[in-house]
C-alpha cells in the first residue's frame, strides 16, 4: 500500500491499488467528532481492571488541549499481574498452547473482521486521541490493519521448520516454536497500526502479550483489546496496559518472566530497553527506532513528481514518522525550481481541523511535541538555515504547527543532525552521486532512504551505496505488509512486517533421534 499517495490530494483521499473492502474514498463516512469512549481500564487476564494504585491519567484532546476522559495507569504490580496471566496462558498444555495452528489464524481473521466492521468508530477514536486527519486514519490505516492481521493469520500454520540429512543414523529436524511471552511497547503515533504490526506476528507463532501502550495515545488499543475478548482470544493471551513509559514500560523491559520485548520509537529509549534486557534475564529484543531519513533528488527526476512525494515524505502524518524523508538533497542545477515548487506546495497544504474531511495536517500529538518542534524551528534560524515559509503556530488553541521549509540547510546545523518529528522540511544542495551518497550516509540513523531519478543506473548505483532499511526509488512511505521494515545502526535491529517479522517470535529448536539399524 502507497501510504502517501492516499493523501496526495487535497480532496478526499484515495487508495492506490487494491481497494479494501468498505474502506474505498467514496464511501468515507462522516465522521462523529465526539466518539463515546467505551474502554478506559487495564485489560488484564480478558478482564477491565483499575490500577492497582488506582491511579489515573488524563488522555488529551490535541485539537483542543482538553481533556477527553481518564485512563487507568499501570505500573509495576499491574505489569506483575498481566506477565503472570500471560505466563499462565502460555504454560505447557494450555488452551491456547494446545490450540491448532490454524485456529490461531482464524482468531486473527476474526479480529481483521472485528476492526473492518468497526472501522469508522475506530478512526474517530483514533482522529480524537491522536490528531490524525479523520480521512487519513479511515483510508490509511485501518486498511492496513485489516491487511496486517489477514496476512499474519495466513502464516500461522505455514512455520515449518525443516529436516537435516546429519552424519550417522539419526533422523534430524527443527521446530520453530514461540518464544513465551512477548512485551511489546507502542508509539504514539499510528497507535492502531503498530498494535497491528507487533500482536500479528507475535499471535500467529503462538506467543502471549503483554502490551505497553503509549500514554498519550491509549483509546483505540483499549478498544481492540474489547475486539480480541469478543472473538474469543483464550484468558491471558492478551494483556493491555496503558502506562507510562518510565514505570509500567521500564517493569516490562526488566521483567525476570518476559522472554521478549519488542519496542517502536525513540533510539534513546532504546537504549534503555537494550540495558534492562542485559541486567535482567537476556530476554530477546527487537527495536524500531528513530531516523533522520536522506531523500536525494536528481537534476533528472520528475519535477512535479519528486516536488509532491517530497512534500508527502516529510509532512506525512504531521511529520511524525521514524522514516519521514527528513533531509532533502536536491542536486545543484534544479535545487532553486525544487525550492520554490516546494515551498508553494508546503503554503497551499491545508491545517485545520483533522474531522473535516479536506484536512491534511491536523496538530501535533501533545504539547510536548509541539514545544519541542518549535524549539528545532528556532534552531534552524538561529544557525543561518533560511525560513522559506511557515514556523509558526498555525492556531489559536491546540498543538497546530504551520507547514515549514528551511532552505540553506549544512550538515552541521541541528535540524539536520536531530530527528525533529514535525511537519519542518529541511533541503540541502549538492553536485556529485558520490557527495550525495557520503552526506546522506553521515548520520547515526538508517531507517529508510529514497532517490529520485529518471535512470535506473543511478538509481541502483545510489540506493547500493545507501546504509538504510528500507530505500524508496521515485516514490516514498510505500509499504506492503508482505515486505520487511526495519533498520541499521541506532535506528534499530529486527524487522517486522513480512515473513521476516515472523523471525524474532520464534525459538529454533533442532530434534535428533537415533535411528535404529537392523541387524543383518
Amino acid at each position: 500500500m502507497n501510504l502517501l499517495r492516499t493523501v496526495a490530494s487535497r480532496a478526499l483521499p484515495r487508495l492506490s491499488g487494491p481497494s479494501v473492502r468498505h474502506f474505498s474514498a467514496a464511501a468515507v463516512p462522516v465522521p462523529n467528532t465526539q466518539p463515546e469512549v467505551h474502554y478506559n481500564k487495564l485489560f488484564i487476564n480478558n478482564e477491565w481492571q483499575d490500577a492497582t494504585s488506582g491511579k489515573t491519567f488524563p488522555t488529551i484532546n490535541p485539537s483542543t488541549g482538553e481533556v477527553i476522559c481518564q485512563v487507568a495507569e499501570a505500573n509495576q504490580a499491574d505489569v506483575n499481574k498481566a506477565v503472570k496471566a500471560a505466563r499462565d496462558a502460555f504454560r505447557f498444555g494450555s488452551p491456547w498452547r494446545r490450540m491448532d495452528a490454524s485456529h490461531r489464524g482464524l482468531l486473527l481473521s476474526r479480529l481483521a473482521d472485528a476492526i473492518e466492521r468497526d472501522a469508522a468508530y475506530l478512526a474517530e477514536l483514533e482522529t480524537l486521541d491522536n490528531g490524525k486527519p479523520f480521512a487519513v486514519a479511515y483510508t490509511v490505516d485501518l486498511p492496513f490493519v485489516v491487511k496486517v492481521l489477514r496476512y499474519y493469520a495466513g502464516w500461522a500454520d505455514k512455520c515449518e521448520g525443516k529436516t537435516i540429512p546429519i552424519d550417522g543414523d539419526y533422523f534430524c529436524y527443527t521446530r520453530h516454536e514461540p518464544v513465551g511471552v512477548c512485551g511489546q511497547i507502542i508509539p504514539w503515533n499510528f497507535p492502531l497500526l503498530m498494535q497491528a504490526w507487533k500482536l500479528g506476528p507475535a499471535l500467529a507463532t503462538g506467543n502471549t502479550v503483554v502490551m505497553k501502550v503509549a500514554e498519550q495515545t491509549p483509546l483505540t488499543a483499549l478498544y481492540v483489546a474489547s475486539l480480541i475478548k469478543e472473538v474469543g482470544f483464550p484468558d491471558g493471551v492478551v494483556n493491555i496496559l496503558p502506562g507510562m513509559g518510565s514505570t509500567a514500560g521500564a517493569a516490562i523491559a526488566g521483567h525476570m518472566d518476559v522472554d521478549k520485548v519488542a519496542f517502536t520509537g525513540s533510539t534513546e529509549v532504546g537504549h534503555l530497553i537494550q540495558q534492562a534486557s542485559g541486567s535482567s534475564n537476556l530476554k530477546k529484543v527487537t527495536l524500531e527506532l528513530g531516523g533522520k531519513s536522506p531523500n536525494i533528488v536528481l537534476s533528472d527526476a520528475n519535477m512535479e513528481e519528486a516536488v509532491e512525494q517530497s512534500h508527502l515524505a516529510l509532512f506525512f502524518n504531521q511529520g511524525q514518522c521514524c522514516c519521514a524523508g527528513s533531509r532533502t538533497y536536491v542536486q545543484a542545477d534544479i535545487y532553486d525550481e525544487f525550492v520554490e515548487r516546494s515551498v508553494e506546495r508546503a503554503r497551499q497544504r491545508v491545517v485545520g481541523n483533522p474531522f473535516d474531511l479536506k484536512t491534511e495536517q491536523g496538530p501535533q500529538v501533545d504539547q510536548e511535541q509541539f514545544n519541542k518542534i518549535l524549539g528545532y524551528i528556532s534552531s534552524g534560524k538561529r544557525e543561518g538555515a533560511k525560513l522559506m515559509c511557515g514556523g509558526g503556530v498555525a492556531a489559536d488553541r491546540g498543538y497546530f504547527i504551520q507547514p515549514t521549509v528551511f532552505g540553506d540547510v549544512q550538515d552541521d546545523m541541528t535540524i539536520a543532525r536531530e530527528e525533529i518529528f514535525g511537519p519542518v522540511m529541511q533541503i540541502f544542495k549538492f553536485k556529485t552521486l558520490e557527495e550525495a551518497i557520503t552526506r546522506a550516509n553521515d548520520t547515526k540513523y538508517g531507517l529508510a532512504a529514497a532517490v529520485f531519478t529518471k535512470d535506473i543506473d543511478k538509481a541502483h548505483y545510489v540506493s547500493n551505496g545507501l546504509r538504510a532499511g528500507t530505500v524508496w526509488i521515485n516514490c516514498y512511505n510505500v509499504f506492503g505488509v508482505q515486505a520487511p521494515f526495519g533498520g541499521y545502526k541506532a535506528s534499530g535491529f529486527g524487522r517486522e512486517l513480512g515473513e521476516y517479522g515472523l523471525e524474532s517470535y520464534t525459538e529454533v529448536k533442532t530434534v535428533t533421534i537415533k535411528v535404529p539399524q537392523k541387524n543383518s
